[in-house]
């Protein structure tokens, strides 16, 4: 008997255990597990500017290309290749020794030609001398014919007296005859007078021909002279060719011409090129559409240009530390690309900047204004579908659906789904479901003061 109670104590013993055991398992089973811990960030509001990038290429503010102006022999090279230049400075020296003589020759010329007007105006004077000499004596003649005119008329009224008087034997014959022969005397006297006054008029008129021609040739000279002149300018401005000088301030390229080379102006190859690269232009295609709202930007506001800010994107990825400012659009489109051609233009105090560079050239086009910004590590895209998980007050998940706009450095802008100060999961958004409760890491507020900031 004794053996069958303890042998019935430990069978009850041992389905005590089991059931004890039992009921431990089933409490594991149905236990919570821990929430998951996750990041968040908050939904920031600000207003955001929203800037493009275009490639472009700078291009000096004026590029003058330095030809020879008359031909002949490159004797001297006068400044160092790639380095600064003034206006007016000395760049090459062309053989000035046959533009010299041509020079002295147009002079000597000149001088000639100064010569000879000057005889010629004395002529002229000579000429209008003899005029007025010849006008004199036909005044002198007339004067004399009409005192020979006089002393006719009284002879002819003696032969008209006498000849009654003679018939009558009051005077005698000899008396009559001596009065009709001063008649005719008187006569002859006249006409001789007349022939005096016709004599000195043609003088009159050879001495006006004479002082015409010498007009003539006073105006012969001075044409000549204002040719030999001409000749004379052109020849010493042909020898200032010669001294070839830069017309800008600018940094001035590497030779194209050797010194003994012969150069000339036609069909040649530059000597040089100056550009002035302070400022510098920046020029890059945009869009026909966005030239279109620039267009009517600018024609709205004609001082928008200089507010319109550029900033310049060197080729090792820095940003150039002087801002610049857009400055005209090109007069026509591209057929081929469907783009105008922009230009911006940029301070250079350094010289930093050279025509021909790579940069980035970027501007910022309108100003968003309350966006609602995110990181962009916060967003998930399912097939085409952007979404996020949301943490309510209750520290439980909301996945919602949102719409993004643009990129704004790592932030994502959002349209629609999202309101400020809301917190978007940025890690540990896979590992969460709709209705989950999640447990914030620690260092979650900082992060989210960082994204506000």
């Amino acid at each position: 008997m004794i053996d069958v109670r303890e042998a019935l104590a430990a069978l009850l013993l041992g389905m005590v255990t089991v059931a004890s055991a039992g009921c431990g398992d089933a409490s594991r089973a149905t236990a919570t597990p821990p929430p998951a811990v996750v990041k968040v960030e908050p939904v920031v509001e600000r207003d955001v500017p929203i800037s493009v990038e275009y490639v472009g290429t700078l291009v000096g503010y004026i590029n003058a290309q330095i030809r020879a102006r008359v031909a002949g022999h490159l004797v001297s090279q006068n400044y160092t290749e790639g380095s600064p230049v003034k206006a007016g400075d000395l760049l090459f020296q062309v053989d000035p020794r046959p533009f010299q003589t041509a020079a002295d020759q147009a002079d000597a010329k000149l001088n000639l030609a100064e010569s000879q007007l000057s005889q010629s105006k004395a002529q002229v004077g000579a000429s209008q001398a003899q005029v007025e000499q010849a006008i004199a004596k036909v005044a002198q003649d007339e004067a004399q014919v009409k005192r020979a005119e006089a002393t006719q008329r009284q002879t002819e009224l003696d032969v008209n007296r006498y000849t009654p008087l003679a018939q009558r034997g009051s005077v005698s014959q000899q008396e009559l005859d001596n009065a009709v022969q001063s008649n005719l005397a008187n006569l002859a006297a006249v006409a001789a007078a007349r022939a005096a006054v016709l004599s000195s008029q043609a003088s009159v008129s050879q001495s006006r021909a004479a002082l015409e021609k010498a007009l003539a040739d006073v105006k012969t000279q001075e044409a000549n002279i204002a040719a030999a002149r001409a000749a004379l300018a052109d020849a010493r401005l042909n020898l200032g060719y010669t001294r070839v000088l830069s017309p800008i301030a600018g940094v001035a390229g590497f030779r194209g011409a050797n010194i003994g080379d012969y150069v000339g102006p036609s069909g040649s190859t530059p000597l040089t090129t100056v550009s002035q690269v302070d400022p510098i232009y920046a020029e890059f295609p945009v869009s026909e559409q966005r030239a279109l709202t620039v267009l009517r930007r600018w024609a709205a506001d004609p001082s928008e240009p200089r507010r319109l800010e550029l900033q310049l994107i060197l080729a090792d990825g820095t940003v150039y530390s002087h801002p610049g400012r857009a400055a005209a659009l090109d007069r026509q489109v591209d057929v081929t690309s469907g783009t105008v051609l922009a230009r911006g233009v940029f301070p250079n105090p350094g010289n930093l900047l050279r025509p021909g560079q790579y940069a980035k050239v970027r501007a910022v086009v309108e100003v968003k204004k309350a966006a609602l910004l995110i990181p962009q590590r916060a967003v998930q895209d399912v097939q085409g579908i952007h979404q996020v998980a949301v943490v309510r007050a209750d520290d439980t998940v909301d996945i919602r659906k949102i719409k993004v706009d643009v990129r704004v450095g790592s932030l994502w802008m959002v349209t629609e789904g999202l309101k400020p100060g809301e917190r978007v999961v940025v890690e540990g958004g896979d590992r969460v479901r709709a209705g989950q409760k999640v447990r914030l890491a620690a260092n979650a507020p900082a992060e989210s003061s960082a994204a506000a900031k």
